[in-house]
């Protein structure tokens, strides 16, 4: 059992060090936020992840929470970065947090200890945090930097780590790559042994390959929409080609997230440092930003503007399963409704505390699909919820004033929905025009 210290009670850094102690290995978590210590040494997770709570319940005994990071690095075996790498105006990577931990390091280890970077950062941060905790180290102890990126997905974050696809390690020492075998020993995972700007590539153009996928079949549905193809078949289709697979071929309104967005404009902005310029990453970037819109795009062939319209809208989360928001189409689209005179009404299963703390006006917070869809005169979808997917069709007649239903995630089938009394209109197939009743 190793003594392993994780910085940030975040995404990457809460979920690392539950399964880690899960894991067997004994586990302190460093926060400057009394009140998240407070909160996680009762067993309450401070962010929405499925599985996570129950995880930190059952690993107590090896799982330390605490704001006193001095103790908690001093005689670590293994110190794991996962703070947040927010994006800047100008779209590169905000290290301040990195740096601030690093430092934090140098002046708190008195033992050898390895540091692993868990956050996503720029090709070469390791090189600096190595030159950084050098220069400011108070003791005469070894310590070694290694790169170690995470390929968690917000919703499955905790099925992610557990049961990762691969695990990378970036070191330029033997020792570090050691320890760190060390620390995922029980991991059934393959584990890719590297330098440490490889892996920290890896990570992005992982992330980033991903997101041109996405944006990729969100074009193809644009297209198919024109044309009077169908864009699911068509992704079924590609599928089946090993090359290809089928994941990441569901079409909608675009991805969003903490990473997607961030890790594209990140890539983009260090070649563009370095004087290259990465055409498909900045394409992804474009229909990504364009894509959002796709929803607002596709009313105005029912309405002229939504001025004094009852607009009901389901999910408010870039995507089921996290109460994250992070560039999720809710945030283009729901100003642009306010602001165009519409009586908003919306619903989430876990979103709306967050989306409250952003949006007070302008909008009423539903606890109810139903609720959400009484009288209204137009539906978006915008996060596919089993709650929604799951939701009886009919009922969508029965409840709004004008039953259009504009849906930015192909909830619903097809042969389904024709059975219905309503407008249905998706993302890259057929528009069902079932009303009775002819709106201008």
């Amino acid at each position: 059992m190793l003594k392993i210290s994780v910085a940030g009670t975040g995404y990457v850094g809460l979920v690392t060090g539950v399964c880690l102690a899960e894991h067997k290995h004994s586990v302190t978590c460093v926060d400057i936020d009394e009140n998240k210590i407070a909160i996680m040494k009762a067993g309450i997770s401070p962010i929405y992840e499925p599985g996570l709570e129950e995880l930190m319940v059952r690993n107590m005994e090896r799982l330390f929470f605490t704001s006193n990071y001095k103790e908690a690095y001093r005689n670590a075996d293994v110190i794991f970065i996962g703070v947040g790498t927010p994006e800047k105006a100008d779209g590169s990577a905000d290290l301040k947090y990195v740096y601030e931990v690093a430092e934090q390091i140098a002046a708190s280890v008195e033992n050898d200890c390895v540091v692993v970077v868990k956050s996503t950062v720029p090709i070469g941060t390791n090189d600096k945090i190595e030159s950084l905790i050098q220069s400011k180290l108070k003791h005469n102890v070894k310590v070694s930097v290694a790169s170690n990126p995470e390929f968690l997905s917000q919703g499955t974050a905790v099925k992610d780590t557990l049961h990762t696809s691969r695990i990378v390690l970036g070191v330029e020492d033997e020792q570090a790559g050691e320890v760190l075998k060390e620390v995922y020993a029980s991991f059934k995972a393959p584990i890719v042994v590297t330098n440490r700007k490889s892996a920290e590539m890896i990570k992005y153009a992982s992330n980033d390959f991903l997101a041109l996928k996405i944006s990729f079949i969100n074009e193809i549905a644009n297209l198919c929409e024109i044309i009077g193809a169908n864009v699911e078949d068509v992704a079924h289709g590609m599928g089946f080609d090993s090359r290809i697979g089928n994941k990441f071929l569901n079409a909608g309104i675009g991805y969003g997230g903490s990473c997607f967005p961030k890790d594209t404009k990140a890539l983009h902005w260090l070649a563009n440092f370095h004087d290259y310029e990465l055409r498909t990453v900045k394409a992804a970037i474009d229909v990504n930003e364009n894509q959002k819109l796709k929803l607002i795009k596709k009313s105005r062939k029912y309405f002229d503007s939504l001025q004094g319209l009852n607009v009901a809208v389901l999910g408010l989360t870039f995507k089921p399963g996290t109460d994250d928001l992070r560039e999720a189409p809710t945030l283009v689209n729901i100003p642009l409704m306010i602001e165009d005179g519409a009586n908003v009404k919306a619903w989430d299963p876990v979103g709306v505390e967050n989306f409250k703390k952003l949006y007070t006006e302008g909008i009423t917070y539903c606890d109810s699909i139903e609720t959400t869809l009484k009288d209204a005169d137009v539906c978006f979808i915008f996060t596919e919820w089993d709650e929604v997917k799951n939701f009886e069709l009919e009922k969508y007649s029965q409840l709004m004033k004008t039953p259009i239903v504009l849906d930015g995630r192909n909830c619903y089938n097809l042969e389904e929905v024709k059975k219905q009394n309503l407008v249905y209109d998706s993302i890259g197939r057929e528009t069902i025009h079932n009303l009775n009743k002819v709106f201008v």
